[in-house]
């Protein structure tokens, strides 16, 4: 093994992180534990992982749930096309795999929702497959450690990378190779401020000696964000209050949402308030109840909370999609995206 390999798994042995899918070596737990940390840091995602497999212990009882159930077990953790995405593997592992996860990385692969890193980090670390999974983490890491311009976004880094990662696990542990280069990431390596003093590989790392660890590693692409302005109305009426279902074809797809009026960037400041009097015929001014701000990767949400109140008939002219409504006592058994999730929370009427 190289030096770089050896000081990484003799750190391990003595620092990994007690997380319990590395407990038993439990395939299933194993996938389920990584597509959450995919956007997650593990001190966040630790609770969703251990409500989620409370609920859905194996890859039978998670085909056999309903989407609506999945997705509420999911709530908060965003990105839901991963739950969606998972819900749906479950069912093909089932009606393909008899309910078994396949060893190897190209197998994987032919799972929905499983790209490289899963399908990599799975086949190392619960069958020993010999191949590097090559997360932010380990961009982080290696580009440091190497002093690496490559950017990462791109198909040539991508590739530099996978190799580099391959031939540093050599005939090592490659579950181990993998889980010490997250834990170093993670813990130590970390994008602002790095620990570096507390790094194993601390005595070989290039970006340290020349201090240009904040250079690394390199993107060609930088983030653009959208900017959208949502006004959503709570709405009520004897003991219910109004819901739509979010559609394919934007974020939270398959979440609920009260009834939604979007600002578009080119309307006027209240343009909104005008869309709302004349779909509704109704001249009460919504009072506003609560403002929050929500980023996403792509995009920042300015987010209104408002409450009114309209006949049914006015409601249902706020939307293309058919309203429902739900009573106050089974509001908490609703999927709803993280923001209204904290305006149920104020109310009382969502699970904490």
């Amino acid at each position: 093994m190289t030096a770089f390999t050896t000081k990484l798994l003799r750190w391990y042995q003595g620092h990994q992180r007690d997380l319990p899918w590395r407990r038993q070596n439990d395939p299933y737990k194993i996938w389920v534990s990584e597509v959450i940390l995919q956007q997650t840091r593990v001190e966040q995602g630790l609770p969703y992982y251990q409500r989620f497999i409370h609920r859905f212990p194996d890859v039978g009882s998670l085909a056999n749930a309903a989407e609506q159930d999945v997705l509420k077990h999911w709530q908060g953790l965003g990105y839901y096309s991963r739950a969606r995405n998972m819900h749906a593997a479950a069912r093909q592992l089932c009606n393909q795999y008899g309910g078994a996860l396949p060893k190897t990385p190209e197998a994987l692969r032919q799972i929905k929702g499983i790209g490289p890193y899963t399908a990599a980090a799975i086949a190392s670390i619960a069958f020993g497959h010999p191949i590097a999974a090559i997360d932010g983490n380990a961009y982080r890491v290696l580009s440091r450690y190497f002093a690496s311009s490559l950017p990462i976004d791109s198909s040539a880094g991508r590739k530099y990378f996978q190799d580099l990662g391959n031939q540093l696990l050599s005939d090592g542990p490659s579950g181990d190779f993998n889980q010490a280069l997250m834990d170093v990431g993670a813990g130590i390596c970390t994008p602002r401020q790095p620990q570096c003093t507390n790094c194993p590989l601390i005595d070989e790392c290039r970006a340290y000696s020349l201090s240009i660890q904040d250079a690394f590693p390199v993107k060609s692409k930088s983030l653009q964000r959208r900017e959208r302005s949502f006004h959503f109305l709570w709405v009520e009426d004897e003991n219910c209050v109004a819901f739509e279902q979010r559609q394919a074809g934007d974020i939270w797809q398959g979440l609920y949402q009260l009834p939604l009026i979007e600002q578009r960037p080119a309307d006027s400041k209240n343009a909104w308030l005008k869309t709302l009097t004349k779909l509704t015929d109704t001249k009460v001014a919504p009072q506003l109840v609560w403002h929050t701000r929500h980023l996403l990767t792509h995009q920042n949400l300015h987010i209104y909370f408002y409450k009114l109140r309209l006949t049914r008939q006015q409601t249902q002219a706020l939307s293309n999609k058919s309203i429902q409504w739900v009573p106050f006592n089974n509001i908490a058994a609703l999927p709803v995206p993280r923001p209204l999730e904290q305006l149920l929370q104020q109310k009382g009427l969502a699970r904490h």
